[in-house]
């Protein structure tokens, strides 16, 4: 298993994924206000150690991964997803070909 990021990078890379999702206005979300609350919860004083505080952590760092993972799939899938149907000629253009067109002008080629 991977080491675990530190649970302040974590809390900032969740903050950025939501940015990336929700725009400009992110901090008016409940989300944001649950990662807030939940990271403050979870904080750490002094040399305290705490199971639970440790499972937060790696359920937080979980959840950076899935957010991270989603984005990253509606990128790929926007960029490699096919775009339906298409005319003879575009697809003979994608490969770099270009379709016969019948000599002396027969009224059926464009």
């Amino acid at each position: 298993m991977a080491a675990l990021l530190p649970p302040l990078r974590v809390c900032r890379g969740i903050l950025k994924e939501l940015r990336a999702m929700q725009g400009p206005t992110y901090k008016l979300s409940p989300a944001y206000n649950y990662v807030m609350d939940q990271f403050r919860k979870n904080k750490v004083t002094g040399q305290m150690y705490c199971r639970a505080q440790q499972e937060a952590h790696h359920d937080s760092h979980t959840y950076l991964c899935l957010l991270a993972s989603n984005r990253t799939h509606l990128a790929l899938h926007k960029l490699y997803h096919g775009k339906g149907d298409r005319s003879r000629e575009e697809v003979a253009g994608l490969v770099g070909l270009r379709l016969p067109t019948q000599p002396g002008g027969k009224g059926w080629e464009k």
